[in-house]
């Protein structure tokens, strides 16, 4: 259902999620603030719709993905769906599913967390590129104390972010982390006071959008591939993907702007 107030394709409400566009920035907010916006079954394909919105959108730069409310970016995935999720169901992608989508668009992907990032919250922020929060929030791994471990990919994406000591803390002892812990660990990357959170991301968004568009895509792919591969073969694949860009249009157009002091026009070329 789109807001009839603005245009379609700019504005659309879906159930459990709000999705926004402004010049470079496709904001996602999950919109279920009465639950803390816990993630459920419904809510996850909106997320999906939503991110499938901005990733075909050309005018888009740039995903970022909060939560509703000011208290919470999710508290983690809906427990009334999960107590009756059976071993057939847990081997489906759920959480998981959305957080590869999240690393593997080409587009950046910031989360946006203001309050309280745990279980499948924090998993769905950790497939995003980019995390910045408030002085407020708190992360955790709780699943532990429910007698289950983590299934939407932090056993794997957290020690990578945050190294092993923190993640095996953070995980099997399954307690939050206030703001400036999870500063120091590199969890997340920026603290911003709640108030400027979206500004913030806004303005991460328009910096990143006056780049070649070329350049944080590849940046982004050869990170992620970087981080699987051999060292040898990482370094050999940066050299190939910065002989291609070495050829591109943008490259000559954002040299010589820099050398004769001005803005780069870049064209995607």
């Amino acid at each position: 259902m789109s807001d009839e107030s603005t245009p379609a394709a700019q504005q659309q409400t879906l159930d459990n999620v709000l999705y926004s566009v402004s010049g470079p920035l496709a904001l996602i907010t999950i919109n279920r603030p009465e639950k803390h916006n816990a993630i459920s079954l419904a809510t996850l394909d909106d997320l999906h719709t939503a991110v499938d919105l901005a990733a075909y959108d050309d005018s888009v730069r740039v995903i970022a993905i909060t939560g509703a409310g000011g208290k919470a970016f999710a508290a983690g995935s809906d427990l009334s769906e999960v107590i009756n999720r059976d071993f057939k169901k847990a081997l489906e992608p759920i959480v998981q599913g959305l957080a590869d989508k999240l690393e593997r668009t080409p587009k950046p992907t910031i989360a946006a967390i203001d309050g309280i990032c745990m279980g499948g919250g924090l998993e769905v922020a950790l497939g995003c590129d980019l995390r910045v929060a408030t002085p407020q929030s708190r992360f955790a791994t709780p699943e532990g104390k429910l007698g289950i471990i983590p299934g939407g990919g932090a056993t794997a994406r957290l020690p990578r972010i945050v190294g092993r000591g923190w993640g095996m803390e953070m995980m099997l002892m399954g307690e939050p982390i206030d703001a400036e812990r999870a500063l120091q660990i590199g969890l997340v990357t920026r603290l911003v006071a709640s108030e400027e959170l979206i500004n913030e991301v806004t303005r991460m968004a328009e910096h990143l959008a006056g780049f070649a568009p070329f350049v944080p895509r590849t940046m982004k792919a050869m990170v992620h591939f970087g981080m699987e591969a051999s060292l040898a073969g990482a370094l050999m694949f940066e050299k190939y993907a910065q002989g291609a860009l070495v050829q591109t249009e943008d490259k000559a157009e954002g040299i010589n702007a820099f050398l004769e002091k001005r803005t780069p026009d870049f064209k995607g070329r």
